[in-house]
């Protein structure tokens, strides 16, 4: 299905926001998600479904002064 990501439009066919950061090589990576604008806890992705244009952020924490 076509998915905007972090604001580039790429086809996947992850069902899930878990699906998607394992097929983005992120399962493993501290980051915050966003679905279409509302904040996803990782707690909650393997049972956040995705659907044919939905908008995902994919936001890793930086360190900063």
């Amino acid at each position: 299905m076509r998915l905007t990501i972090n604001g580039e439009q790429r086809d996947s066919a992850a069902l899930t926001l878990a699906a998607l950061l394992e097929a983005e090589g992120l399962a493993t990576a501290r980051v915050a998600t966003a679905l279409n604008g509302q904040f996803v806890a990782a707690a909650l992705r393997a049972q956040t479904p995705l659907s044919p244009g939905d908008a995902v952020e994919i936001v890793a924490p930086m360190q900063g002064g």
